[in-house]
């Protein structure tokens, strides 16, 4: 089907919303890549990952963070393990040189991290950030000017030779100014702000420019960063344009070739990873994304993206919840319940079918870990519904399975073999999940484990102990080779019966006893297991059962067994007498 026909499986008509007033990519900046090879690369190790939320993600937020809120992001990102920080833009405000100068002074800065700070192509502004970082070991002044042609134009008001000699002057003044502090390990980064609707021909102009003005070398590499500042296309296009830069920068074995996307179209964590493997080593973002407009790229995503693929993140997010817990305090912003792997609801599954395979997967697994003699945390991990473990981030398997209107079987009975030790046959399932769903409809509410317990007791133990037939007292004995007897009292609607029944069991002989009382009972199903071990566990009877035509199931809980599976079949047969909802 060509563009703009239409068909009858797709009725959907131009809205009045004035689209041609926008531009495709393609008609703002050269794409000269044709030949394209990332598409059939892999991502086999992490980049190196630089978190900005104390830069970039800090200007972005309402209320910045004050000094205190920065420190405890600071020992986050270092206790997580990242190597590189970006700590602020100290010529922007009071604040973030204060700080900048309280790492230096505090000797907080482990000896294996390098400090990041931000500045603009400007004399006065550079000198204000040498000063900042002064005594501290190893630092990344990172340079940055906007050279597409709109900022060129509108905002800078200068052409592109004029821009191109305000970075070069700009970067031989940092030069300079490094050089006089030689006891200082001092590296330099460069960004072309807006470069993905830059002109690569002008790209590489510059930043080859500066690859030789700063002298780059192997054991010296300059950073040269190339960011989506605001993202305007589809992510391929990101990729091809860093291929680009990748085969044509000068000296490329003295260059570290960084990435910067934003997530103006939602596509930031997609043009990060096709942009690693078009060539990128490092990737500048923030933990859950904070920044300017949509954000920034997401390092969280990012690296337990690579995680669920077998490869090693090189970051540390074993205990998630207490990141997301810094990062919400620190940012004053809440992370959203459902973002990929920090969210409080990311592993939850409500809905049925999805419970039922998460819940026989965790069986599966435990069951393979076992043959296989390994640990359930160190087998190889492939359960439906959970790309990576729980656990291997902190959570607990309480919140895979939660229970409202949406829940099926599969979740309900997960729970209750989990917390409460029950094992409902695969019968009992559906009935006691139709229960569920009445009761999550009416009341509007999730169910807890404790709820589901409650529920179940009402619904199939009670019925055993009170009801239109109640067991007043009871005996069982032996008769004979294959027989027992049961002798009964039994209290129907308030008259009290004496009754004995003979069967090749104690619950035949029950059943036969509820017959001599006018109760016909056949037994259909009827399983039992212990709740937990040792002294004292209870047992969990289950019985399904034909009550003068009406079947239901019931269950007993007591510490004997046979007291369990007396009251199971009561209960049946007073949920028969009193039309019990199925």
């Amino acid at each position: 089907m060509a563009t703009g026909e239409t068909c009858k499986w797709n009725p959907q008509r131009p809205s009045a919303m004035p689209h041609h007033r926008y531009q495709p990519v393609h008609d703002r900046v050269p794409l000269p890549l044709t030949d394209r090879t990332w598409p059939s690369r892999r991502i086999e190790r992490a980049p190196l990952w630089v978190p900005v939320d104390l830069r970039d993600g800090n200007q972005a937020l309402a209320e910045p963070m004050d000094t205190a809120r920065k420190r405890r992001m600071f020992d986050l990102l270092v206790a997580m393990g990242f190597k590189e920080i970006e700590v602020g833009y100290p010529s922007a405000s009071q604040t973030d040189f204060d700080f900048v100068r309280h790492l230096a002074t505090s000797g907080v800065v482990p000896e294996d991290v390098t400090i990041s700070v931000f500045t603009a192509a400007r004399n006065d502004l550079i000198d204000r950030t040498i000063a900042s970082i002064e005594g501290l070991p190893r630092t990344v002044v990172h340079l940055y000017t906007a050279t597409a042609p709109t900022w060129r134009d509108v905002v800078l008001g200068r052409s592109r030779a004029e821009v191109h000699a305000l970075i070069r002057d700009a970067a031989t003044h940092l030069m300079r100014r490094a050089e006089e502090q030689p006891s200082a390990d001092i590296r330099f980064e460069f960004s072309p702000e807006v470069f993905n609707l830059t002109e690569p021909d002008f790209v590489l102009e510059v930043c080859n420019g500066i690859t030789e003005l700063w002298d780059a070398s192997p054991d010296r590499p300059v950073i040269h960063n190339l960011p989506a500042t605001v993202e305007v296309a589809t992510p391929n296009v990101y990729a091809d344009q860093i291929e680009y830069m990748d085969r044509h920068l000068a000296r490329r074995n003295a260059v570290i070739l960084s990435v910067h996307p934003h997530n103006d179209r939602g596509t930031g964590v997609a043009c990060a990873e096709l942009a690693v493997l078009a060539g990128a080593q490092r990737v500048e973002g923030c933990l859950f994304g904070n920044g300017e407009r949509t954000g920034n790229v997401d390092l969280v995503t990012l690296a337990l993206n690579l995680y669920a693929q077998g490869v090693n993140p090189m970051v540390d997010f074993s205990d998630i919840d207490a990141v997301r817990e810094t990062v919400e305090h620190c940012t004053r912003l809440p992370v959203h319940p459902r973002h990929p792997y920090g969210g409080e609801l990311v592993h939850t599954a409500f809905s049925g079918t999805h419970q039922d395979a998460i819940a026989k997967g965790l069986v599966h697994h435990a069951k393979q870990a076992a043959e296989w003699g390994l640990p359930v945390e160190e087998a190889p991990w492939a359960v439906p519904y959970l790309p990576i473990d729980p656990g291997d981030i902190g959570r607990t398997y309480e919140e895979v399975i939660r229970i409202n209107s949406q829940s099926g079987k599969g979740g309900v009975a997960h729970l209750l073999h989990t917390h409460h030790g029950l094992d409902l046959p695969a019968t009992m399932r559906p009935d006691f999940s139709r229960t569920v769903q009445r009761t999550t409809d009416a009341e509007g509410r999730e169910l807890s484990h404790k709820d589901l317990w409650d529920l179940f007791h009402t619904t199939y133990i009670a019925p055993g102990q009170g009801g239109p037939v109640e067991l007043v007292s009871w005996s069982t004995a032996e008769s004979g080779s294959d027989g027992h007897g049961f002798s009964c009292a039994l209290r129907v609607d308030g008259e009290e019966r004496h009754c004995q029944g003979t069967g090749n069991g104690p619950l035949s002989a029950f059943t036969d006893a509820l017959r001599t009382a006018g109760y016909a009972v056949d037994i259909i199903q009827y399983t039992e297991h212990a709740t937990t071990t040792g002294p004292g566990s209870h047992a969990i009877a289950y019985a399904e059962c034909r009550v003068n035509g009406v079947t239901r199931w019931g269950a007993g809980w007591d510490t004997s067994l046979l007291t369990a599976s007396v009251q199971a079949v009561l209960a049946a047969v007073n949920r028969a007498e009193g039309r019990a909802a199925r």
